[in-house]
């Protein structure tokens, strides 16, 4: 079929356009929605940061309706591939009622005291906007200028379809230098979240600084593997290291019958918060938590001869951009390789990154190579991504950021 549309013959040929270099058409065509700087010839008009502007092929053929943004590496975020299809409040709120639909009625995890992401950015087509529900609460994070510019309306329409208590602001660190926001977090409508804000999850109830905790307060994406590590753990005794909040440690002991778990991380608020949640479901008893650098808690525990049945290694983003892609590979390669030193003979590794730049095939290669420095054979048992309400855009891969690696070593 023939794709081709004449930017003369549809409504948005009043739009500023953004005219591509040649032969760079195909990907978003393919409708992935980044356009970086590299690949635009040239802009015609002037259109100020934040804009409706028309994609265009060199030859003048219609690709996609999006938003400018000049300040960005991605220049052009796209949303629309209907050329009729102006970029007006209307279509945000379809963009937001297919996204909420998700998770509330096919997901079913919207509801009191539960937490879910309502909003995925791109694979929402909403590139730029994470909307996270706890209990009662949105957290909102914009990571685009130009739906930043649309906060009032955003939220407008967020408050009328779930009348939250509250909607609170969060920014994503280094997303201002990388859009050229000024935005700061803050209260956008309703009351302030409550500190702590109360959530359940498999039956654990956990404590969430929704202000000031890593993300926006808790790492929703882990839901199912905190779940599915469980039944590896047969009461073994298990070492949770970057525990944040001591989701892992505490369903192995909740649910995977542990009686020994060491939780490590190198955050007090992180460790203050894990303690709390230990204590508030009645677990203390059987996790001891430590202050600690995880490749540092890992030499140590090697140096001590200590040895665990489980590890699950569930580190912070290694790298933001793409020139770091090798310092990150190292940085998983050695941790990999010291867990599997401390790891029990047929023992069980839980191995996660979220670095998107991070490929599942390389980081499949780099666990290999971990398993032979260590001298040890690994067998992924399961190869897991994140919770559902965290779709993958089959147009943007990037969004499939999340890798968790069950593995069995020999």
């Amino acid at each position: 079929m023939d794709r081709a549309v004449s930017l003369s013959n549809i409504d948005s040929a009043a739009l500023p356009q953004i005219i591509l270099k040649p032969r760079r058409a195909q990907p978003f065509f393919g409708r992935h929605p980044w356009v970086f700087s590299g690949a635009i010839a040239r802009v015609t008009g002037e259109p100020p940061p934040g804009a409706e502007v028309a994609l265009a092929t060199e030859r003048g053929e219609f690709v996609a309706r999006g938003l400018f943004n000049p300040h960005s590496n991605i220049q052009v975020r796209l949303y629309s591939w209907d050329a009729a299809r102006p970029l007006d409040e209307a279509f945000w709120s379809e963009r937001l009622d297919a996204a909420i639909g998700l998770r509330r009625d096919v997901l079913q995890l919207v509801g009191r005291a539960s937490a879910c992401r309502l909003v995925f950015s791109e694979a929402d087509g909403l590139s730029g906007l994470i909307v996270d529900r706890y209990d009662d609460w949105l957290l909102v994070q914009f990571t685009s200028l130009a739906l930043a510019v649309r906060r009032d309306m955003l939220v407008r329409l967020l408050q009328e379809k779930l009348q939250p208590a509250g909607i609170w602001l969060r920014t994503e660190k280094g997303i201002r230098e990388a859009e050229g926001l000024e935005i700061a977090d803050g209260l956008l409508s309703g009351r302030e979240p409550p500190r702590p804000l109360l959530i359940t999850e498999h039956g654990l109830q956990y404590a969430v600084d929704a202000v000031e905790g890593q993300k926006t307060g808790f790492f929703l994406d882990q839901r199912d593997n905190r779940q599915a590590f469980v039944k590896y753990v047969r009461g073994g005794r298990v070492l949770d290291l970057c525990c944040y909040s001591g989701g892992f440690a505490m369903n192995a002991v909740r649910h995977g019958g542990a009686k020994d778990v060491v939780a490590v991380d190198v955050s007090e608020p992180a460790l203050t918060l894990a303690r709390d949640n230990a204590a508030r479901n009645e677990l203390s008893h059987a996790i001891k938590f430590e202050k600690s650098d995880a490749f540092k808690a890992l030499e140590s525990l090697r140096a001590a001869g200590e040895r665990f049945d489980l590890i699950v290694l569930d580190p912070p983003k290694f790298a933001r951009h793409a020139r770091g892609l090798d310092e990150a590979l190292r940085g998983y390669h050695s941790l990999n390789r010291l867990a599997l030193q401390v790891l029990s003979e047929e023992g069980t590794l839980v191995t996660c990154s979220c670095t998107g730049y991070v490929s599942r095939e390389l980081f499949a290669e780099m666990l290999a190579d971990a398993a032979s420095s260590a001298n040890r054979t690994l067998q992924i048992l399961e190869a897991r991504g994140p919770a559902p309400d965290h779709p993958t855009s089959v147009h943007c891969v990037e969004t499939n950021y999340l890798k968790c690696y069950i593995c069995r070593a020999l």
